[in-house]
């Protein structure tokens, strides 16, 4: 199965104003894989979001970058109200993982010492991998891997995780360019976040969002075999 695009309406780790506008111009693009953030909208225009977007027929995703159990807590609770189908993010903590057991919504925590903000993942590949099988033996649904945020080398780690475990992996964070799109794809993760480089053109320079959105699809398309 080739990786997920998943689409963010975020820029700077904060949901856009204009989310829900953006959302309603490119609903009927075959993108199936859709998230934002915790923060940037009010609860009403999230469940909004998150009602145009599954009645659309896409995937749903809720990223939370705080890293305290209280505010992980608040997260999910708001993924529970709002109905996104996955939570991703927080660090993992047992009583989000315990809460979150007989909903709908599967979690992804993040994987490693993540910390700093913007987000800065720490750790050994080794330490990281344990990490994974660690969660997984905890029976989390996936994981969210920052590791364009890793302090060592990328790619290698996230090969190493997709390798070890046995959920989805997602790939988030700083995926700004073909060249790590490409390396993503070749390491099959089950999916991987684009958002702030949609908005910042650099795929179609001086392009409107949905223009940068196409053109890393149809890229896409363009490399599958």
């Amino acid at each position: 199965m080739d990786p997920e695009l998943i689409v963010m309406l975020t820029y700077n780790d904060r949901t856009v104003q204009n989310a829900l506008e953006l959302f309603d111009e490119m609903k009927d693009f075959p993108v199936g894989h859709w998230g934002f953030k915790d923060v940037g909208l009010p609860k009403e225009r999230i469940r909004e979001l998150v009602r145009q977007m599954s009645e659309a027929g896409k995937t749903t995703y809720l990223e939370v970058v705080s890293l305290s159990e209280e505010e992980g807590m608040r997260g999910a609770e708001l993924a529970v109200e709002s109905g996104v189908d996955i939570l991703m993010g927080t660090v993992f903590y047992d009583s989000i993982n315990e809460y979150l057991k007989d909903k709908s919504v599967a979690y992804y925590p993040f994987l490693g010492n993540v910390h700093s903000h913007p987000t800065v993942l720490e750790g050994s590949v080794g330490e990281i991998v344990a990490h994974a099988q660690q969660l997984e033996a905890e029976g989390v649904d996936g994981m969210d891997l920052l590791a364009y945020r890793h302090v060592g080398e990328a790619i290698g780690l996230l090969a190493a995780v997709v390798e070890a475990t046995n959920v989805p992996v997602v790939c988030a964070g700083s995926i700004g360019s073909y060249e790590r799109i490409g390396e993503v794809l070749d390491s099959k993760p089950r999916g991987f976040t684009v958002g702030t480089a949609f908005f910042e053109e650099r795929f179609v320079p001086q392009g409107s969002f949905s223009e940068n959105v196409s053109d890393v699809w149809d890229w896409m398309q363009a490399r599958s075999p």
